[in-house]
């Protein structure tokens, strides 16, 4: 075993021991979008037409398009669809970005070794998780990653009433707004991968003219192990990809610096969610 193997196998054990403390008290905080078994079948690309920026996409309603351009962070971009899968095939870069739940010294871990690597993600954090760990948002904000919106309380949006839907989108946008100053740019719903015509409305009024989805599914809220992790998001990855990844699970945390490294063989690079579509 050469030096710098000993130094990853070093690295990857200090984490792993990290994430199992961590979780051994909060499993129960430790949740991700799989609750409602709905993401199955949708790690795979062919699952839902991925939609280019610029480009039509069939899951998106032209109703729900903003036209705005002002300064503001919830502004409409142009170019952009109303829901979006993933960013230019074009750049050599990537999004992972990051369901906002879960204990946080697991999600603290997963930043600075993110830090480390000089990756920048993007959290979508849950409004009740806020309420419970309000020190986090200014954590993950400044390590140069950004937060968005997904929802308040994680239910299962698409299944809601157009109040209710609104209701949960606008809890969580005062939550960061008080936090931080800003709803933040994104907004993803919760419980699915790609959010109704009701949903997108709902979260337009709330602010946010484009949904965020994603064309890569870790699967890592079902906790299938470090390695599987790693090669669920290896495999489907290609530049302009969006994944999505989740705080709370240590086989996340375990895997990232191997991801990472994953993408920086192929010439990718982790930046925000914005820097990927702007």
């Amino acid at each position: 075993m050469n030096k710098m193997d000993s130094v990853s196998m070093t690295r990857r054990t200090v984490l792993q021991a990290a994430a199992l403390a961590a979780a051994a008290g909060a499993a129960a905080l430790a949740s991700g979008c799989g609750t409602s078994g709905r993401h199955s079948a949708v790690g795979a690309r062919s699952a839902a037409p991925a939609t280019t920026p610029g480009a039509a996409s069939p899951t998106t309603a032209s109703s729900t398009t903003a036209s705005s351009t002002t300064a503001s962070p919830t502004a409409a971009i142009p170019q952009l669809p109303a829901q979006i899968t993933h960013g230019p095939l074009t750049r050599p870069q990537v999004a992972l970005t990051f369901h906002g739940q879960g204990e946080p010294a697991l999600a603290t871990a997963l930043l600075a070794e993110a830090e480390r690597a000089g990756a920048r993600l993007t959290v979508m954090a849950v409004g009740t998780w806020l309420d419970a760990y309000p020190q986090l948002a200014r954590r993950i904000l400044d390590g140069g990653h950004e937060l968005g919106n997904h929802t308040q309380t994680h239910g299962n949006i698409d299944a809601m009433s157009a109040a209710g839907a609104y209701a949960e989108i606008a809890g969580c946008a005062d939550r960061l707004r008080r936090l931080t100053g800003s709803p933040g740019r994104w907004f993803r719903p919760s419980q699915t991968r790609l959010a109704t015509p009701t949903v997108q409305r709902a979260a337009l009024r709330a602010g946010y003219p484009h949904c965020l989805s994603y064309d890569v599914d870790s699967l890592d809220y079902t906790d299938p192990g470090e390695y599987a992790v790693r090669d669920n998001v290896l495999r489907q990855v290609r530049a302009g990809s969006v994944v999505s990844l989740h705080l709370g699970h240590p086989g996340t945390v375990a895997a990232l610096p191997a991801i990472l490294d994953g993408l920086r063989r192929r010439g990718l690079r982790a930046v925000t969610t914005t820097e990927l579509l702007t």
